[in-house]
């Protein structure tokens, strides 16, 4: 799967793109040095030969056959080592001089330049050479031309160090592709970090800009600016939280303080019960609104700072002990599961609090008879997973989503007391520890995993 996620993705498909346009650019310049080199040898050898043969032609234009014939003695004699060739030959084609033992046959007055393998007088090995021959006016016949084995060869040995060439650059290629793709995803990777770490609650974080005119700094100074804009709002709606915290937690404090002062002075049962009602709706709002804000504070990051090296097992061991007694009286037994020594850096409180909501809702929603499970073990990544199971009747998959809504409460929990925001604070202290929670069928029940970092 990972293989195929690898090949899949666009960092592959760029190295690819990238060793493929270099393979290409690689193998378009060997071609075009090799096409150049090789036409340029073999022209320099035409133009030697047409160049010979027109000296040959103005020495029989003076001299006829003979002058032609001391012309080519003179010239082979005068540079014994030339790659020159030359031949006359009369009608009959018996040689009359050149360093040709005799008329080629594959040569023809209208053949033109052609490229032939012959033995020169006195030479133990044929050669490959660039010959012309012309019928004179006197019936004779004169063969001009340039031995081009040198330049063959050394044209062969340009094509073998190209290939070499090529050979080699299929690890570059890739090499540079690779180190391209590297730089790119390096770049990439800081803004992912950055956005990762937004996601998680800290706000703080930017993206480190690499001083470049290029659409990756354009891009990071783009989300930069997004962060600060949305550091600035959550700065304005935490303050206003907080002071909408405090207006509403005095006058809500104050109308329990008169309840409880009207409580006590009244003797009458109905306006009792009136009352009784009053100050249970009033704290139950004030529940909620102190809920609230504290799954806003948690989802702006507030209390990361505090997390602290927590005793998971002692925090898992309060909580049995506080939640024991009431998991009796409702016919229901709670037993805990924690790794022995097991240490966490935790915000104890809010953990605290998401842990006693989670065995409440456990408790609250499971079967009678059933056994609640709070478990606590170390993740092979380094983190912690926390699980609260019940054996109630759980929560289908289609309505998961909404049971982690704000205010969100299914259709069988609406006769039940509480607001909705119970799962809602878990997963934004989950976010807090840079986790995630999810629900699970517990078969029956329902099971609640916390993954925290």
């Amino acid at each position: 799967m990972r293989l195929r996620g690898l090949l899949r993705s666009s960092t592959f498909g760029f190295v690819v793109l990238v060793f493929l346009l270099q393979l290409v650019s690689a193998a378009m310049i060997l071609l075009t040095v090799q096409q150049m080199t090789a036409g340029e040898a073999l022209r320099e050898s035409r133009g030697r030969a047409a160049a010979l043969g027109t000296a040959m032609r103005v020495a029989y234009a003076r001299g006829g056959r003979a002058g032609l014939a001391a012309a080519i003695s003179a010239r082979l004699a005068a540079d014994p080592g030339t790659d020159a060739v030359m031949l006359l030959t009369d009608a009959g084609g018996r040689a009359l001089a050149g360093n040709l033992g005799m008329l080629p046959p594959a040569l023809t007055a209208r053949a033109g330049p052609q490229i032939v393998e012959l033995y020169r007088t006195g030479g133990d090995r044929p050669e490959r050479m660039v010959a012309t021959a012309r019928a004179l006016a006197d019936g004779s016949r004169l063969v001009t031309g340039d031995v081009i084995e040198d330049d063959l060869a050394l044209t062969a040995i340009v094509e073998d160090a190209m290939v070499g060439a090529a050979l080699l650059a299929i690890p570059l290629a890739l090499l540079g592709a690779v180190v391209a793709a590297r730089v790119v995803d390096r770049r990439v990777g800081r803004i992912a970090e950055t956005v990762h770490a937004v996601a998680a609650g800290d706000l703080t974080q930017r993206v480190p800009l690499a001083g470049a005119e290029d659409a990756f700094e354009a891009l990071a100074q783009g989300v930069n600016a997004m962060l600060d804009r949305i550091e600035a709002l959550v700065g304005e709606l935490r303050l206003v939280t907080d002071g909408l915290a405090h207006d509403l937690r005095s006058p809500l404090t104050r109308l329990r303080a008169t309840l409880d002062r009207a409580v006590a002075a009244t003797r009458d049962p109905v306006a009792l019960g009136a009352l009784d009602t009053v100050a249970i709706e009033a704290e139950t709002l004030l529940r909620m609104l102190t809920t609230a804000l504290e799954i806003s504070r948690a989802e702006a990051g507030i209390g990361r700072d505090a997390r602290a090296d927590t005793d998971v097992a002692a925090l898992i061991e309060d909580l049995a002990e506080l939640y024991g007694p009431l998991a009796e009286e409702q016919g229901q037994r709670l037993e805990i599961a924690v790794e022995p020594m097991l240490h966490h850096p935790l915000h104890r409180e809010l953990i605290g609090q998401a842990l006693a909501n989670l065995v409440d809702n456990a408790l609250k929603y499971g079967a009678s008879g059933g056994v609640v499970t709070l478990s606590a073990a170390a993740t092979p990544a380094g983190g912690l997973m926390l699980s609260i199971a019940d054996a109630g009747t759980g929560i289908a998959p289609a309505d998961r989503q909404e049971a982690l809504r704000r205010f969100g409460r299914l259709d069988p929990a609406r006769h039940l007391g509480g607001a909705g925001l119970g799962l809602s604070l878990v997963a934004a202290v989950a976010r807090l520890h840079e986790g995630t929670m999810r629900l699970e069928d517990n078969a029956p029940g329902l099971r609640v995993v916390l993954v925290l970092g």
